[in-house]
């Protein structure tokens, strides 16, 4: 079995769970679930930390108590211009160069604008910085953005919030077969441990989610349920998954004995 650390940039991680961190009942559950999570990475709004009186209100305190990464967003940003700003005050009041960029283009389905997201993507890239962004399964859209300097794409599952889990796991699978040496992480509409299993069984290098967590009865726990089947995912891949057949196929030979007695 492989080891199960990853680099997401040019950072070695262990864990492939990345967590959100909207929508908590507390800050303590947060803490709790971030820790029992085993995340290494947590990703926040920044439009929603200005909202709620600026980026060093406490929140971020506690995030960063937890001695995980903090991966910036521009949820909430509808053109490539607005996305820009909003990174650049990222990586000036959270000083890091990491960005997961969103750029929502339907306000019904929250699906990202695929010309806004290259744009963006391709001035952010120039601009020194990391971009992680989150996007559609749309194979050619994928492929533009790796086109302008994107290492890592973020591929929905399903829209934002919705927990209905892998809708198209054709399209995902292709995408990984397609583009093998991109870091795909799948982002957005897991509702399920199963969900993040399966993804992580495609070949996806990590699942990045928040809403399954967050709004569930009990946060902690579930953030435990995650880490497991994000593991056990990660783990059945790289063990090699057998190939589904059409028919029955006998376990045990149906002529001569099994085993020489």
């Amino acid at each position: 079995m492989p080891t199960d650390d990853f680099m997401l940039a040019d950072v070695s991680l262990r864990s492939r769970f990345l967590l959100g961190t909207a929508g908590y009942p507390s800050p303590q559950v947060l803490s709790q679930a971030i820790e029992a999570s085993g995340t290494e990475v947590v990703t926040l709004g920044l439009k929603r930390q200005l909202a709620a009186g600026g980026a060093d209100n406490g929140f971020i305190d506690i995030v960063r108590q937890s001695g995980v990464r903090l991966l910036p967003n521009t949820a909430g940003c509808r053109s490539a211009r607005e996305a820009v700003t909003l990174a650049h005050m990222a990586r000036e009041l959270l000083h890091t160069h990491w960005i997961k960029l969103e750029v929502v283009g339907d306000e019904h389905t929250l699906q990202p604008d695929p010309f806004e997201l290259v744009q963006a993507a391709s001035q952010l890239v120039k601009d020194g910085f990391e971009v992680f962004p989150y996007c559609t399964d749309d194979l050619v859209t994928c492929q533009r953005l790796l086109d302008v300097g994107c290492r890592i794409l973020m591929p929905w599952a399903a829209p934002i919030g919705s927990g209905q889990g892998l809708l198209n796991p054709w399209a995902l699978r292709t995408l990984r077969a397609r583009l093998p040496e991109a870091t795909l992480i799948v982002d957005a509409g897991i509702g399920a441990p199963s969900h993040a299993a399966q993804a992580m069984e495609l070949g996806f290098d990590a699942v990045l989610l928040n809403s399954a967590v967050a709004h569930a009865r009990d946060p902690v726990g579930m953030a435990t349920a995650f880490r497991h089947a994000i593991e056990a995912g990660r783990r059945g891949y790289c063990s090699g998954l057998i190939e589904p057949q059409s028919m029955a196929v006998a376990s045990t030979p149906v002529a001569g004995r099994p085993f020489d007695l």
